[in-house]
C-alpha cells in the first residue's frame, strides 16, 4: 500500500512539473488571440500528414511533431511560432523540443484545431 501512495505521489509531483515547465515556456492564446498574431509568425500544424490533409489553418505549414527535431532548419528563431494540433497535447510537446534548442516566443492555439472556428483549407 506505501509503494502504491509513493508511486501516486511521485506521478503526481512530474504532472505537475511538467504541466508548470509548459506555461512558462509556452503561451496559450485564445481564438481570438491566436488570429491576431499568427499571420506575422510561422504557424505550424505538427498533427501527422494525414490530419493535416483533411484539414487545417489557411497558411499552416505541417511539420509533425514525429519529424520536428529532423526539420528545424524549417522553424526560424528569430520570428514567433504559433502552433497547433489537434487538442494541445502534441503542441505542448513541440514546444517543449523547440525550447530546448533555443526558440523562445512560442504559442499554442488553446484547445487546438478541433475548437478552430476560422478559415480552413482541406488538401
Amino acid at each position: 500500500m506505501e509503494l502504491l501512495i509513493i508511486t501516486i505521489i511521485v506521478l503526481l509531483g512530474f504532472w505537475l512539473y511538467r504541466f508548470f515547465k509548459t506555461r512558462k515556456i509556452l503561451t496559450t492564446l485564445t481564438e481570438e488571440e491566436f488570429r491576431q498574431g499568427y499571420r506575422k509568425a510561422q504557424l505550424i500544424d505538427v498533427r501527422e500528414p494525414k490530419e493535416f490533409k483533411g484539414g487545417h489553418i489557411l497558411g499552416a505549414r505541417n511539420i509533425p511533431l514525429s519529424q520536428l527535431n529532423h526539420r528545424l532548419i524549417e522553424v526560424r528563431k528569430d520570428q514567433p511560432v504559433y502552433l497547433y494540433c489537434q487538442s494541445g497535447a502534441r503542441s505542448a510537446r513541440a514546444a517543449a523540443v523547440l525550447h530546448k534548442k533555443g526558440y523562445r516566443d512560442l504559442n499554442q492555439l488553446k484547445g487546438g484545431f478541433k475548437h478552430w472556428g476560422g478559415k480552413i483549407k482541406q488538401g
